[in-house]
């Protein structure tokens, strides 16, 4: 059994970048060839051996909790038409041994009100935060972990808060939680400081958090003791940050691809790529991409 017992998904948000589509439908329900973002992250966490799934949920969010109970009519009657293969596709959404459960966010105050609406269902124990618009592909393609069973291992390793980092452009650290580190080139350094959102003149580096956190249950004190930040929210990073020196926390540059659908081109980028991945449709999309002959 994994160390990390519980993973929390907060899906609270409005998802405005992607209106109208996202009007009456949770943008983490949003499809990337045949699957909504938000399996990709439970898949994502059950595979790093994560059994509890937390859903921390907003109005209009009823689809999701809908994904991942059963469905009698659906099951019934692909069983009676003998469609095996959907019906086993169908059951594995969501495993017998895996527990879903959901808690309401009832104003949308930031990711670390999110994540502090989860506290009396964490518990006393490390646990994973997973961003389902960060749609993350580690090494499975050739066998190996998952972004996050990668940061499992490094827990194993090194206990302490763990968070998922890659580097991207100075000028867009104001986008980010940007952390700075002893060991800039190691795959994994300790963290010394944090910023939300920092304005690229002044960020202290150009290691940016992406969706996936292992966190000391510290945290929620930490959150709970922090003023609005960046944006008038309660910022999760905030609150990470104020852990610093007290807890050991650490930035853990991953193997893989992050795509971040909480834009329209990232969403595209993992739908043409996931599609190329895909043994069923790789050559249909490869011919039509090259027919445009862009």
């Amino acid at each position: 059994m994994s160390l990390i017992r519980k993973a929390v998904f907060p899906v609270g948000g409005l998802g405005t970048r992607f209106l109208p589509a996202t009007k009456a439908i949770p943008k983490e329900m949003l499809p990337v060839v045949d699957k909504p973002l938000m399996q990709y992250a439970v898949e994502e966490a059950y595979a790093a051996g994560i059994r509890e799934m937390i859903f921390v949920t907003g109005r209009n969010k009823r689809a999701i909790e809908d994904h991942f109970d059963t469905a009698y009519e659906l099951e019934s009657e692909l069983e009676a038409a003998g469609k095996s293969a959907l019906l086993a596709l169908v059951n594995a959404i969501k495993p017998d041994d895996m527990d879903c459960f959901y808690v309401r966010q009832p104003r949308a105050l930031g990711l670390g009100h999110a994540v502090l609406c989860a506290e009396k269902l964490v518990g006393d124990e490390p646990f994973a935060v997973l961003l389902a618009d960060d749609l993350m592909v580690g090494l499975e393609a050739h066998g190996g972990p998952s972004v996050l069973a990668q940061m499992v291992g490094a827990y194993i390793e090194s206990p302490g808060s763990i968070l998922a980092v890659q580097d991207v452009p100075r000028a867009d650290t104001r986008r980010y939680g940007v952390v700075d580190v002893h060991g800039v080139n190691q795959p994994l350094a300790e963290v010394f400081a944090m910023v939300e959102k920092p304005d690229p003149l002044s960020a202290p580096s150009t290691l940016a958090v992406a969706g996936r956190y292992i966190l000391s249950p510290a945290v929620f004190k930490s959150i709970r003791q922090q003023p609005r930040g960046a944006g008038g929210e309660i910022q999760l990073t905030d609150g990470i940050a104020a852990m610093l020196g007290n807890e050991k926390v650490y930035a853990m540059r991953y193997k893989g691809r992050r795509y971040d659908c909480g834009s329209k081109e990232g969403f595209l980028q993992a739908t043409i790529d996931l599609a190329l991945a895909n043994t069923e449709l790789a050559s249909a999309v490869r011919s039509h991409i090259q027919a445009l002959g862009l």
